[in-house]
């Protein structure tokens, strides 16, 4: 008999209290649930175990929730874990230049347990696609994205891209030249709609063209509409 394993969510933080009350929403949830209290503690777990996304809060002692965003992107075995920063700062600039550095979204305290399942569900679904398509290879131009291993290439080299960052260019490849509304490419890509996802979605996509487009001669705005990919897969 086949045995789904249960996912696996790390959360960090130095307040016990605070990953006592996520463990008990992320196990009731159907989770499994890696704790670490410190910076170090979380490298060292995410190495060993690689967790299949991580709640991170940006204030720890010793190493930071900076400086662990920017350990993981780096990291190719880790690069494609999903990372929602727990962070106390209400400026939004402090939100962006951390989803620019590589978080994939971010909840400011003090916050819902449920609103953070909820986000933890979003960011662990698969995009929308048959079971045919997961086994497909996209190609446009020199970008190619292949399905199933969840791998990019840009003119044959590897580009390391985030689990958000992915599902946003598998979208848009599977529907080139099809203009999307930011509500519908959340949607499709991420499965989530609430408030703040436009800034969110934007620096995604601000992250996407840096790596793989900086011409933005395949990922294009459509002022007062969204974002369209330009080209003919194959």
């Amino acid at each position: 008999m086949h045995v789904m394993l249960k996912q696996r969510i790390l959360v960090v933080d130095d307040d016990k209290a605070v990953v006592r009350l996520m463990r008990g929403y992320l196990e009731q949830a159907g989770y499994q649930v890696l704790m670490a209290y410190d910076g170090e503690t979380a490298v060292h777990i995410l190495r060993r175990e690689k967790p299949d996304l991580m709640l991170l809060d940006l204030m720890l002692p010793g190493r930071d929730g900076w400086d662990i965003t920017r350990l993981v992107r780096a990291d190719p075995t880790l690069a494609h874990t999903p990372i929602i920063m727990l962070t106390a700062r209400v400026d939004d600039t402090d939100k962006i230049v951390g989803l620019e550095m590589g978080a994939d979204d971010y909840v400011t305290k003090p916050y819902n347990p449920r609103e953070v399942v909820a986000r933890v569900r979003a960011r662990l679904r698969r995009p929308a696609g048959s079971g045919a398509a997961q086994s497909q290879t996209l190609r446009v131009g020199g970008i190619e994205l292949d399905v199933g291993r969840r791998e990019v290439r840009l003119e044959g080299k590897p580009v390391l891209l985030t689990a958000t960052e992915f599902n946003l260019l598998q979208v848009l490849m599977e529907n080139a030249g099809y203009v999307f509304t930011r509500s519908q490419l959340i949607s499709k890509a991420l499965g989530a709609d609430y408030e703040g996802i436009d800034r969110t979605l934007d620096s995604h996509i601000r992250n996407l063209r840096r790596k793989i487009d900086k011409e933005s001669v395949h990922i294009q705005t459509v002022y007062g509409v969204g974002y369209r990919f330009k080209g003919v897969k194959r």
